[in-house]
């Protein structure tokens, strides 16, 4: 490819506080418009938005065709007559009849931009790889077009403790070596994401280049900090989604063996979890309940806020699954390293954050080993307690890494 100036950006969504995903991809293109290219983005997230330094286009939703009224007829039909037919559809023809609706939308918007560009980049969010699956049906874009892999897709292909088969998993893996083998050129967050996917899909381990997610400037609205935040404790705080093979058990057990040993911090210590937890919410509610250093609002804030109480507290968790390895980048990842505190990695020994702090990193546990935790709280704490000032990371190593200008490089180099 000659030298990359336009790139054409499709995604899913720019809407922050819809999913990590989002945040990830709206990082990604601010550090692309701050390396120097000129950047456009179509997105679907169905409503105007706004990015510094980047033209934006709200990609409208085609509401006059089959799959449109089809979609909002099985919605009506589950709804008010608890009928469920998405499984069955989903089993003959791959997706549902929103996922097709959503891609011709995509699709028709992507036909009737006039402008060349010299690379089209392709970002989702979760499960869904609509941008993906609509320039696939482009083949007029297949030279210019990077694929952004962020996650295992299709399903089954996550690591234990995953362990979720669609239906439609043989369709999804149709399309997915299709998009293996019609990109020319694929990116991921993680080098053993890379290697994992290659494993299934060959062609990903010749075309695939290492984009992490980014760490991207941003300014916080609302400096101001909730009731249950006090910047003058010894804050340890968990962000993001608990998901169901992501158990806080072993953490917050071994917040509380620290606490048994070290009883005098109870007055400074405080372990906070936000975000949704559906399904642990029940037992979560004990600890909260019966231990005032604990703290969870099992339910999502707004980024801005999140953000801010990430770059305030004294250490910012990272937990992962219980398993042999975790080819994640966690979209969070960035925010721990831009808040320059010590991250609390509980994560398998073979991770892609661990690969990253190093192997000799010293705050780093399996998700279960309670008292490996405790003594990692205990160390973190006597750190904070002697001077909160020696608990700055400075990993400028990986700073770089997650920068805009590592980014240039890496695009420069396609």
């Amino acid at each position: 490819m000659s030298t990359v100036s336009n790139i054409l950006v499709i995604t899913d969504s720019i809407n922050v506080d819809d999913s990590s995903g989002s945040k990830a991809n709206v990082a990604l293109i601010s550090n692309l418009a701050a390396a120097g290219f000129n950047v456009d983005v179509y997105h679907y997230t169905l409503r105007d938005i706004t990015l510094e330094g980047v033209k934006t286009f709200a990609i409208p939703e085609i509401k006059f065709s089959l799959q449109y009224f089809l979609s909002r007829s099985q919605r009506v039909l589950s709804r008010k007559f608890g009928i469920e037919l998405a499984r069955n559809l989903e089993r003959i023809f791959g997706f549902s009849f929103t996922f097709f609706n959503d891609t011709r939308s995509i699709r028709k918007a992507i036909i009737g931009i006039k402008k060349e560009y010299d690379l089209v980049l392709t970002l989702s969010k979760g499960g869904s790889f609509r941008p993906h699956y609509a320039v696939l049906q482009l083949p007029q874009l297949h030279q210019k077009w990077l694929a952004y892999v962020h996650d295992p897709f299709p399903f089954h292909y996550y690591p234990r403790p995953y362990n979720w088969v669609e239906v439609s998993h043989l369709q999804k893996e149709r399309f997915f070596r299709k998009v293996s083998q019609k990109a020319r050129y694929s990116g991921f967050p993680s080098q053993l994401l890379m290697e994992w996917m290659g494993s299934y899909f060959e062609d990903f381990l010749q075309t695939g280049i290492i984009i992490p997610h980014q760490l991207a400037d941003y300014k916080i609205h609302d400096p101001s900090f909730p009731d249950y935040f006090d910047p003058s404790k010894f804050n340890v705080l968990h962000a993001g989604n608990l998901m169901k093979q992501r158990s806080p058990k072993g953490l917050l057990d071994g917040f509380l063996e620290f606490l048994r040993r070290n009883p005098d911090a109870a007055a400074d210590a405080r372990l906070l979890l936000i975000g949704p937890a559906d399904y642990h919410r029940e037992w979560l509610a004990g600890y909260s309940q019966f231990s005032p250093q604990v703290h969870i609002v099992p339910s999502s804030i707004s980024f801005d806020r999140i953000y801010h109480l990430q770059m305030q507290s004294c250490v910012n968790v990272i937990l992962e699954s219980k398993s042999e390895i975790s080819p994640f980048l966690p979209a969070k990842f960035p925010h721990c390293i831009s808040a320059n505190k010590p991250i609390l990695l509980l994560a398998p020994y073979y991770s892609e954050a661990r690969r990253l702090l190093g192997q000799d990193y010293q705050f780093w546990s399996e998700t279960d080993d309670v008292p490996r935790i405790a003594g990692l709280f205990e160390r973190l704490y006597e750190v904070w307690k002697e001077n909160p000032e020696n608990l700055a990371m400075h990993r400028e190593d990986i700073r770089d890494y997650l920068s805009a200008s590592y980014l240039k490089s890496a695009i420069e180099k396609l």
